[in-house]
């Protein structure tokens, strides 16, 4: 790739993940929570499975880790996220930005970096803002098999497009159409 045409492109396109300065790494989280939710992996299948517990360090509000620095520290099975073990971990939700600049792919119209607004990894449905429905200082591991859930395994739907999608009207056609049909027949 020739010097101007990688200026051009956004640096996640254009540097390889080990290139990446520590701020542009860390602008890759998109900020929805789902790698902070508690997991379950069968020991003979390795099959991972969610739940939809909270680390006791996720703010499910804001979706962030309340001691981000100390996470470590505090929480044993946290995992650092780096450009050589990003490939490694299967249970990297499939809308994560690490996972799919490690595969290869660009980050989706609601990721920070492209819409250049924080709040749409929550309004596109990505995050676990109002989702998480319990802390795992709350639940005992014994009972984290009551709380599996599939949708942090999933793309929401409408996420993948371009860009919101519009919500239908019970007739099945856009809010668009039904504002003009109210407005011509009031007329």
């Amino acid at each position: 790739m020739t010097d101007a045409k990688s200026a051009a492109l956004p640096f996640w396109r254009a540097k390889k993940m080990s290139e990446m300065t520590p701020k542009e790494w860390e602008s890759l989280c998109d900020g929805c929570g789902r790698c902070c939710l508690n997991k379950l992996t069968d020991v003979d299948t390795g099959e991972t499975v969610y739940t939809d517990v909270g680390c006791k360090l996720l703010d499910g509000k804001t979706c962030r880790c309340t001691d981000y620095k100390n996470r470590q520290a505090k929480v044993r099975d946290c995992v650092r996220l780096t450009p050589r073990n990003v490939k490694r971990l299967t249970w990297l939700p499939p809308t994560c930005g690490y996972r799919l600049v490690a595969e290869g792919r660009d980050l989706a119209w609601w990721h920070p970096l492209v819409s250049g607004n924080p709040n749409t990894v929550h309004s596109a449905g990505i995050s676990v803002r109002d989702k998480v429905a319990a802390s795992e200082k709350d639940v005992p591991d014994e009972r984290l098999v009551d709380f599996i859930v599939s949708w942090p395994g999933k793309w929401p739907k409408g996420s993948k497009g371009k860009g919101p999608v519009a919500p239908q009207t019970a007739k099945g056609t856009g809010l668009v159409a039904a504002l003009k049909r109210a407005i011509k027949s009031k007329r």
